[in-house]
């Protein structure tokens, strides 16, 4: 892309209001096609004559910006008249608001200018062509979005009039780090109409949506100008019924609008929120003139396509189902987020590796990752270090089953997908991670010595630490073999010799076993049978069955163990105790939180406890969608859907379905490239009837039979 345009800035520092940056031109002749390339350092909002140019909101999105800044192509023919006019508001955006805890980080990024980038370049009927860059020719003013930050929230006056024609700056800006559109775009997705209005007992008008989500709230509204409506968010209530917001910590989350004279709707524009609830603080007339009409909710997420469905005979359960797919809708917004809500919002790497191969079941996110994946290479440091979180605003890195999502997330999305190009792009990023592991280590063949998370929020955790009980080099060997092995399963697609790794695989699993014959916690049972390190994986799996009934068939696994403790159970002959850990309705377990209201998945096993009570406000999202990783069994175990790995993008699948008598039946589909797969299975009777349906080749195993199958439908039975 050869860029005529210049990086323009407003000549005068407007502090917190957003500038809009403005452009009139004629159309000089009969219009063929007219495309605007742009970008900004912020989030930006385009219009040509008035009307939105595009549906992608908080564009461009959120890249490493150091090394990838992302600019869009949009069509803008039918919007050009004889006469036009070219506008875009720029706010901080992810660019130049803050982010994480780093205060001295926020001062630094409110120094950078509001800068824009557009080129418009039009050609008429006869073949002319003309360009029409940002330069000096621009002007910019203030625009009614007074205030906008990620955290912080947006306010927006809606009688303010400008003073015009401001100069502009031209400012040394990116040119050899911009790319293309990567990513899916951020749209507007659904509206939801209140479903309640309510005074709480300490007498504050709340509004209910009746769905943990990420958006915003549009307001409808006639007033008088300079009246005001001021709203706040919330996940939850408290148990006495009142609004509470401790748990988004420094987030203001503020929404504030100055009305205009007459009917009027607003909603923001260079800003979101995570929210079930909202407070009205104001409103015109008095808070008590509000209207649940007056309300809607728009969510808000990347564009992603459904691919995946499941449901079955349990109330509960189907409630979990819904609240793994908001949860996966709610955090993600252009990157994998934690949460939506609260002053963080950032790429864990853990969050997303824990998570990829149920996020790539519900949606199509091949796009998605491959964006993600790109920002994790172009952020990876030179040793193969890779962040806590990506893009890496954090400046942290190098935990086990963090780091590692440089090379589970690439194997997930490439069986998934079967994209080998991907896989390509990333198997550098893949192997410097190995390497980094194998220098930053005490031990030969070990890790150990690391800094790493353990088994985060481990339900075995001594008093006093979020990390679990599990030995951190226990997990961190685990999965430096772990990784190994999948660097050498990517060679081997991509026909590189990774003999150099097969060798050093070998070694960790043998030093693994001579470090660690025996386990001490749920978990590192889990690891070492699931990866394939123990010396007995059945005796490890044995042992796991044996800790979870002891304890009252309980899980006290965290982020390290879940993903993958229902998968061992179910695999070493312990399927019924699975189900039983899915089914289960006390703390701790998936379906505690369904009996307590959730609409999403929670941080927190018991992010509301039994009582009543919040678990500690310093980190207690309601909507973050890690441990929504157990969907994955369901669509792979219970429904029986995998793909093989020889064949990966479900060119051929296996499809071997187990039920459980506690449920009467479960269906699941998988949206494919090749086409929809379905496995459903229900009591008839005596029996377990089985409907299979699948595009291509497939492997269906029925009560320990296999039978090959072509593209079709079949039936098959079994006794219960």
């Amino acid at each position: 892309m050869e860029w005529q345009a210049k990086w323009i800035a407003p000549a005068t520092d407007l502090g917190d209001v957003c500038p809009v940056f403005l452009k009139n031109f004629p159309a000089r002749d009969k219009i063929k096609k007219a495309e605007l390339l742009i970008t900004a350092m912020g989030v930006y909002e385009a219009r040509m004559n008035g009307k939105r140019i595009g549906e992608f909101v908080f564009a461009p999105g959120w890249t490493t910006y150091e090394k990838r800044l992302q600019y869009q192509a949009y069509d803008v023919t039918a919007l050009l008249a004889d006469n036009n006019q070219l506008t875009v508001t720029v706010g901080k955006g992810w660019y130049r608001g803050r982010l994480g805890w780093d205060a001295n980080d926020h001062d630094a990024k409110r120094k950078m200018p509001a800068g824009l980038l557009a080129q418009l370049e039009v050609t008429y009927e006869d073949g002319r062509k003309e360009i029409i860059c940002s330069d000096e020719t621009w002007t910019c003013e203030e625009s009614k979005v007074r205030f906008s930050e990620i955290y912080d929230g947006e306010t927006y006056d809606a009688s303010f009039t400008a003073v015009q024609g401001q100069a502009v700056r031209v400012i040394e800006g990116p040119f050899a780090t911009l790319i293309e559109q990567q990513g899916e775009e951020i749209r507007e997705q659904e509206k939801l109409c209140a479903a309640r209005l309510f005074q709480t007992p300490k007498g504050e008008l709340v509004i209910d949506f009746g769905q943990n989500l990420t958006g915003y709230v549009e307001i409808t509204v006639d007033a008088k100008a300079g009246e005001e409506v001021r709203l706040s968010h919330a996940e939850v209530l408290d148990k006495e019924g009142n609004f509470y917001t401790k748990n988004y910590r420094s987030a203001k989350a503020s929404y504030h609008y100055i009305c205009k004279d007459g009917a009027q709707t607003y909603k923001p524009m260079l800003t979101f929120y995570g929210f079930r609830y909202i407070r009205v603080d104001a409103f015109p007339g008095g808070t008590h003139a509000a209207k649940p009409e007056n309300f809607k909710a728009i969510v808000v997420h990347s564009d992603l396509k459904r691919t995946g469905h499941l449901s079955c005979s349990n109330p509960l359960l189907n409630k979990l189902f819904d609240n793994v797919i908001w949860g996966q809708k709610g955090n993600f917004l252009d990157v994998p987020t934690d949460c939506p809500q609260r002053d963080e919002r950032l790429g864990w790497t853990g969050d997303a590796q824990v998570f990829v191969r149920t996020a790539a079941l519900n949606y199509n996110v091949e796009k998605f990752f491959t964006k993600w994946l790109a920002d994790m290479a172009a952020d990876q440091e030179e040793d193969g270090r890779i962040g806590h979180v990506i893009p890496d605003i954090l400046g942290k890195g190098g935990s086990a089953a963090w780091g590692d999502a440089a090379t589970i997330c690439p194997w997930e999305i490439y069986l998934a997908y079967g994209n080998a190009e991907m896989l390509a792009d990333q198997f550098e990023c893949m192997k410097k991670w190995v390497g980094f592991i194998t220098t930053h280590t005490k031990d030969q063949y070990l890790w150990t010595g690391g800094e790493h998370y353990g088994d985060w929020l481990g339900l075995d955790a001594p008093s006093g630490s979020y990390k679990g009980s599990s030995r951190e080099d226990f997990i961190a060997t685990a999965f430096y073999a772990y990784s190994t092995s999948l660097v050498i399963k990517a060679g081997k697609v991509l026909g590189k010799d990774v003999s150099e790794y097969e060798k050093l695989y070998e070694n960790i699993v043998a030093a693994f076993r001579a470090a660690y014959p025996e386990y001490r916690t749920q978990t590192e049972c889990v690891l070492a049978a699931h990866f394939k390190l123990a010396a007995d994986c059945q005796a490890a799996a044995n042992q796991l069955a044996v800790m979870v009934e002891k304890c009252g068939v309980q899980l006290q696994t965290g982020f390290v163990g879940t993903p993958y403790l229902l998968h061992v159970l179910s695999d070493y002959g312990y399927s019924k105790l699975a189900y039983s850990l899915l089914l289960r309705e006390q703390y701790p377990s998936w379906l505690y939180p369904v009996t307590k209201g959730a609409t999403t998945i929670w941080e927190h096993w018991d992010g509301i406890m039994e009582n009543g009570d919040f678990w500690s406000a310093d980190m207690n999202s309601y909507n973050h969608y890690a441990y929504g990783s157990v969907a994955d069994w369901v669509y792979g175990v219970a429904a029986g859907i995998k793909p093989i790995e020889e064949f990966p993008g479900y060119r051929k699948v296996k499809i071997a379905p187990i039920p459980d008598e506690r449920l009467q039946w479960l269906k699941a589909s998988l949206d494919t490239k090749y086409g929809m797969i379905r496995s459903e299975w229900k009591k008839d009777g005596t029996v377990w009837r089985y409907e299979i349906e699948t595009p291509v080749e497939a492997l269906v195993t029925i009560d320990n039979k296999t039978y090959e199958v072509s593209k079709g439908k079949y039936i098959f039975y079994s006794n219960i």
